[in-house]
């Protein structure tokens, strides 16, 4: 199993601060910064716009070809559930930058916690996997009432990737499990705030958790159980708010190897930023 690990998103200007990745870094140059450190990140930028061949271009050159990137689906296709003609043609289209550099990885999308398991639902996801055939896509149901083997044993069928989650403990989500629906597996750490995550008033506060090193075990004695079942999985750490995210990862990294699930270290160079 292939690992990779990183951040959702890259463009966090408290990364800045002394100590971190983007000190003295300025914004044009982030990408290439994060590369040198992580060999994959979630694009959250598409979620509100969706870039052009030219932006993912860049993306392709600035990150060196040492990231794999997963790309949200824009909110016309999760959140509103009106996606016209056109914008399935730009979404499938407009990454192929990285599909032509082997950057590509699924793309990811994020319903929100009012999407429940309900017949028209059911038969919008559907319609959204074909759509999708001959992508990974992976697909995070938010609603607990999706946690259902039957629920994953159809994504299975039609390719989906089943996005296993950690979300803080308040109930009405999906359980912190690693479920496998086919050769790849998508973890996404959202941190335990419970306290902030109805109530926040923005993602970074919700987002405001830094794991201890117990909860970093716990996640890999999970990954390492089904190790045998994934040909790639991916890891991504939401808590990237005052840089928690870059201090878990090196957590997750070295818990991992010492269960036996080989996981590379990228070589930041000669940056002298440390983590």
């Amino acid at each position: 199993m292939r690992v990779y690990l990183g951040c959702g998103g890259y463009s966090n200007d408290d990364w800045t601060a002394p100590g971190l990745i983007y000190e003295g870094v300025k914004k044009d140059a982030y990408l290439d910064a994060y590369a040198r450190h992580f060999d994959a990140v979630e694009l959250n930028s598409s979620f509100y716009a969706i870039p052009g061949l030219k932006a993912f271009e860049g993306m392709a050159r600035k990150s060196g070809g040492r990231t794999r990137f997963a790309v949200k689906l824009h909110r016309v296709f999760t959140h509103d559930r009106a996606p016209a003609d056109a914008d399935y043609d730009r979404m499938l289209q407009s990454p192929a930058p990285l599909r032509d550099a082997g950057l590509m990885g699924p793309y990811l999308a994020q319903f929100p916690y009012s999407f429940h398991r309900t017949a028209d639902n059911r038969k919008y996801l559907l319609a959204l996997a074909e759509r999708f055939a001959g992508h990974e896509l992976a697909v995070e149901l938010r609603h607990a009432s999706w946690d259902k083997p039957e629920v994953r044993e159809g994504m299975g069928e039609f390719g989906l990737i089943w996005v296993s989650p950690d979300y803080p403990p308040v109930g009405g989500m999906p359980e912190p499990q690693v479920h496998v629906t086919g050769d790849v597996g998508y973890l996404r750490l959202h941190g335990r705030n419970e306290g902030s995550w109805w109530e926040g008033k923005s993602a970074a506060e919700r987002h405001d958790y830094l794991y201890n090193r117990a909860e970093m075990d716990e996640w890999a004695e999970k990954i390492a159980l089904v190790a045998e079942d994934l040909s790639e999985l991916y890891v991504f750490f939401e808590n990237t708010t005052k840089g928690h995210a870059l201090k878990n990862i090196p957590m997750l990294r070295e818990a991992l190897n010492a269960r036996g699930v080989p996981v590379a270290t990228p070589d930041p160079g000669d940056d002298g930023r440390l983590l």
